[in-house]
């Protein structure tokens, strides 16, 4: 039930993805867009080749934690056991903004997942062989002012 309930969402955002961000786009921002969503349902459905085949070969991947700075070649071997187990991680697009200057573009976008609520992505996009690829990737959870002193005190200082 729930593969059928994350295909339809995708399907949506793939009908609909392209118009969510920005109303009307530039063909590089339809490409772009495209890139992204595929990046992050690949990720969802676990399907390592995809999802790998979306970076260049030294492009990097920032995790939400401190120690997760990761060439590709790194993050492919954290990510295999979990794709070989299909197991993904599904973040939803919401909003996508875009920046670019010849070949290469630039990006933030928030994002929606079931355990971390809503999050952020950023990103350096470079044009390489006529196809957009993720050279820079970092996520991060959003933290509400309001509560950002108490979650830097019981988790930021307490984890270096």
């Amino acid at each position: 039930m729930m593969v059928k309930l994350s295909r339809f969402v995708w399907l949506m955002l793939l009908v609909c993805g392209s118009q969510m961000a920005n109303g009307a786009h530039s063909p590089n921002e339809i490409e772009i867009n495209k890139l992204m969503d595929g990046f992050h349902e690949d990720a969802s459905a676990a399907d390592f080749d995809s999802y790998f085949d979306r970076f260049v070969d030294n492009g990097y991947f920032l995790g939400t934690d401190a120690s997760e700075r990761w060439s590709v070649a790194e993050f492919k071997k954290y990510a295999r056991p979990h794709f070989d187990a299909g197991r993904g991680w599904t973040y939803i697009p919401v909003e996508r903004n875009i920046a670019r200057n010849g070949e290469i573009a630039w990006f933030d976008e928030q994002l929606d997942n079931e355990k971390l609520g809503r999050c952020r992505g950023t990103g350096v996009l470079i044009r390489k062989n006529g196809r957009w690829k993720v050279l820079h990737y970092s996520l991060t959870l959003l933290i509400p002012n309001s509560i950002a002193t108490e979650v830097g005190s019981l988790s930021i200082k307490a984890f270096p």
